[in-house]
């Protein structure tokens, strides 16, 4: 389907020079002389390649028509992790490039998530957007400073640092928004 070159949105998969491009970054440029454009870091989905590219509106982009599946996450293995159709119990492997190693450590035992493809190739997997986990070590609260602006760093079950209020401790479950890997609330469980 062809968009408008300023519609272009993080997370979009487009097609452009012949190849799939996911992306990444968008910046709106009005410069003093001549028309506004946006700006447009684009990263390779197979050869995984940067590329910066700008767009005006006048421009047409193919946006890549991409199905999404649902599947169970099972198991690791290494570099591989697999997953299961929960209707044809099909299984299938993807690596972390494909998954996206921010989003490995938040993978959990059954969760359910939404694979990418096109073409029948796997490109990519989304995960649920909150998920819970346990905070197994957070620093101690400093005297003086104010609970409404401050934050201490904490680690997850996972291996993951994120920020959190001063009143949460080690051994308290929180609730986490994996796309921007960021403490949203305790867990009400």
């Amino acid at each position: 389907m062809k968009i408008d070159g300023n519609n272009i949105r993080p997370g979009m998969v487009i097609e452009h020079q012949g190849r799939l491009w996911r992306a990444i970054k968008t910046q709106h440029t009005q410069p003093g002389k001549g028309g506004a454009y946006l700006q447009v870091e684009l990263k390779d989905v197979r050869g995984g390649t940067k590329l910066n590219e700008r767009f005006r509106s006048s421009e047409k982009v193919e946006r890549a028509t991409l199905e999404q599946t649902d599947y169970q996450f099972l198991f690791s293995d290494g570099d591989m992790h697999t997953f299961m159709h929960p209707e044809s119990y099909e299984q299938i492997s993807l690596n972390t490039e494909a998954i996206g190693e921010a989003n490995v450590p938040f993978l959990q035992d059954g969760m359910n998530v939404k694979i990418e493809t096109y073409e029948e190739e796997p490109l990519g997997v989304e995960l649920p957007q909150h998920v819970t986990l346990e905070i197994v070590e957070a620093d101690a609260v400093v005297k003086g400073q104010t609970a409404s602006s401050s934050y201490k760093p904490a680690m997850l079950e996972n291996g993951v640092k994120i920020q959190v209020p001063p009143h949460i401790g080690a051994g308290t479950r929180v609730v986490v928004d994996t796309r921007e890997v960021t403490y949203v609330e305790r867990a009400k469980d």
